[in-house]
């Protein structure tokens, strides 16, 4: 009886075949360990310092060379800087800051207040939004800005118009105004709009005032929620590769049959949340979290580029410092305010950077 030896390439096959099972491993753990999309893009505090380009689509996507908006301007103030999300494609920067310009000196308007746009670089939010990931959204506040600079605080604390209940079906009377049509439509007169969204109770009311002239109707789209704020979302930028367009809305002014479509989708979902309060146990589906695996690949680059761009601070002079910006993450104790305009949203922003390990104290023997 003699002892069987293994030969080399036996070995050499053994060995390859846990290689290549490792290697499948490998490949497959980093993708189910990942963390969600939204943990590695909204802990980012600066833009990618890449060619600007606005990746993938509106609410699967991501933003290279990010520009933040300047907080103040002649014609804008840019609001809740604590969750840092005044940045967006260079093309929706110099979008709103003509658009507030031609309002205030053409309509006399007197001027807007920029609500969240995108982050840094871009990708899925913390909380609040499932679009503004390609930088080219931004949330428009129905409250006028002010003839001054604001202040820290105020952009913190402030809150817009509520024009319409969130399941009403007409527009609250005392907070409408005619100026709000000569709003929507100049915004929409633009070649680079793609559509606006707003509550289906505004857009019921712009159907009814808008007399003959009825074309710039068709970009105005109803949607859950918009009744302290409008949403503007552009179209991609001419010849920039992977940006992906929504399709083009529907033929006509959206003032018939998928308006009244909507006035139904309301009364169902004020049905269901009655019916919530009654019975806590049904609740709404949870959103299935976005990973990188979801995303276009170039968004990988973006987000382990090198950093970009600080914020801007403003065109027209420091703001005002009565009091500092509240801090970007509350302790979880702490009680946090409901923002009107988004619900959902609970005081979300950037992790705080973590302090330094400190030596703890010599224990002392009880005596």
């Amino acid at each position: 009886m003699h002892r069987r030896t293994s030969s080399p390439a036996r070995w050499a096959g053994a060995a390859f075949g846990l290689i290549a099972a490792g290697g499948l491993l490998a490949a497959a753990v980093p993708a189910a360990a990942e963390p969600a999309a939204k943990k590695l893009f909204g802990t980012q505090k600066t833009s990618a310092a890449l060619s600007a380009r606005s990746i993938g689509s509106y609410a699967r996507g991501c933003l290279a060379g990010g520009q933040s908006l300047p907080v103040s301007g002649p014609a804008w103030e840019a609001m809740k800087l604590q969750r840092n999300r005044n940045w967006g494609h260079p093309l929706l920067i110099k979008f709103l800051q003509r658009f507030a310009t031609d309002l205030q000196e053409k309509d006399g308007w007197p001027g807007l207040l920029i609500g969240d746009m995108a982050q840094p670089r871009g990708g899925p939010m913390l909380g609040g939004h499932k679009s503004h990931q390609s930088g080219l959204d931004a949330d428009i506040w129905y409250k006028p800005k002010p003839a001054r600079a604001m202040t820290r605080k105020e952009r913190a604390d402030s809150w817009s118009i509520k024009l319409a209940e969130v399941y009403g079906k007409q527009v609250i009377k005392k907070n409408w105004k005619p100026e709000y049509v000569t709003l929507l439509k100049r915004v929409v007169s633009y070649r680079e709009t793609a559509r606006i969204f707003v509550h289906p109770a505004v857009k019921r009311a712009l159907c009814d005032a808008a007399g003959e002239d009825r074309a710039w109707l068709r970009k105005v789209r109803p949607w859950w929620s918009h009744n302290y704020h409008f949403h503007l979302r552009l179209k991609c930028p001419a010849g920039v590769a992977g940006c992906v367009n929504q399709k083009p809305p529907p033929a006509g002014d959206g003032c018939g049959p998928q308006l009244t479509d909507w006035m139904k989708k309301l009364a169902a979902a004020e049905k269901w949340s009655k019916t919530k309060k009654k019975d806590p146990a049904k609740k709404a589906p949870k959103r299935r979290e976005l990973r990188m695996a979801d995303l276009p690949p170039a968004c990988r680059s973006v987000l382990d580029a090198d950093a970009g761009s600080l914020p801007r601070r403003t065109q027209s002079g420091p703001i005002p410092k009565r009091a500092a910006v509240p801090p970007l993450v509350r302790p979880a104790a702490a009680k946090t305010t409901t923002d009107p305009n988004l619900p959902w949203l609970r005081g979300i922003a950037a992790p705080a950077p973590k302090r330094p390990a400190q030596i703890p104290p010599p224990e002392r023997k009880p005596r």
